[in-house]
């Protein structure tokens, strides 16, 4: 008998079931369950136990690790679950209040709920460089953390149920802006005959020089920016990065390409130059994104 502590899995869609075949090769005792039916076999061939119901699944252990679309779907699954000692870790996507209504319901059944947001794709779940946003009780994260850090790095952002959504969202931001942004370019150039492979190196540069800690690293010096609310603007304004943003999408409207992207960022910083930034630096934005016109 595995003296690892005993481990569920509910959601066995892609994310789910790889968080599965983790705590199997870990020599953790998983007992897994799925709303639709049919998903467990491989899983069950590789030691895993599938529970009957969701309040089987529950009752296997003290951690129960949750997969699913969205709180909606934990709330469908446990509906006739006994929550009572148990450690619920969600590890879907919703928003953070909805994050923050589900621990109170937990609570309030006698559980625990731990927020996370897992940053990698299936793949790339309990592979070096995996790393997943916790939130909730510390206390419930510290007791399971050997477990949990198989799925990747386990990063505590605090006692706030809406945190660990928070950062991933956030991430996701940026992570999605990046690389539509880059298919954006990569169409553009495209118009000219120019094939992606000639852009990649230019786009690689940029985002190096962005992320590079010297003195001279764009995300460096945003962050101090953004953190003293000082945006310095005098050798590149916020004003003409306005105009060029018009320029921008002019240039995707002559070629016949989708403008949704850059016509919103252009707007943004129409937004930004008509509240009175025009002559702060382009971290001035901040202040429109924090500040929405009405």
């Amino acid at each position: 008998m595995s003296s690892r502590e005993a481990v569920t899995v509910i959601g066995l869609g892609a994310m789910g079931s790889t968080m599965a075949e983790v705590f199997l090769a870990a020599g953790h005792p998983t007992t897994v369950w799925n709303r639709t039916a049919g998903k467990a076999g491989k899983l069950v061939a590789a030691g895993a136990a599938e529970a009957a119901t969701a309040a089987e699944a529950v009752a296997a252990g003290n951690l129960v690790v949750i997969s699913q679309v969205d709180y909606a779907a934990m709330d469908d699954s446990l509906a006739g679950a006994e929550l009572e000692g148990r450690v619920l870790v969600n590890l879907s996507s919703d928003n953070p209040d909805r994050l923050r209504a589900a621990s109170l319901a937990v609570a309030d059944r006698g559980g625990t709920l731990v927020t996370g947001g897992i940053m990698v794709p299936p793949p790339g779940i309990g592979q070096p460089g995996a790393y997943v946003f916790y939130s909730g009780p510390a206390e419930a994260v510290e007791a399971h953390r050997e477990t949990l850090q198989l799925l990747g790095r386990a990063d505590y952002m605090g006692t706030d149920p809406g945190l660990a959504m928070l950062y991933y969202q956030a991430m996701l931001n940026m992570f999605w802006t990046t690389l539509t942004s880059y298919m954006y370019s990569a169409a553009l150039v495209g118009t000219a005959d120019v094939g992606p492979e000639q852009l990649r190196p230019y786009a690689a540069a940029l985002l190096t020089d962005m992320a590079d800690e010297g003195p001279m690293g764009y995300l460096k010096i945003l962050t101090t920016e953004i953190a003293q609310g000082v945006y310095p603007g005098e050798e590149n304004n916020l004003h003409m990065q306005a105009v060029g943003s018009e320029h921008v999408v002019d240039a995707f409207e002559q070629v016949g390409l989708d403008t949704g992207m850059p016509r919103a960022l252009a707007a943004l910083f129409a937004s930004a130059d008509a509240a009175g930034h025009g002559r702060d630096g382009l971290g001035a934005l901040t202040e429109a994104i924090r500040k929405p016109a009405a």
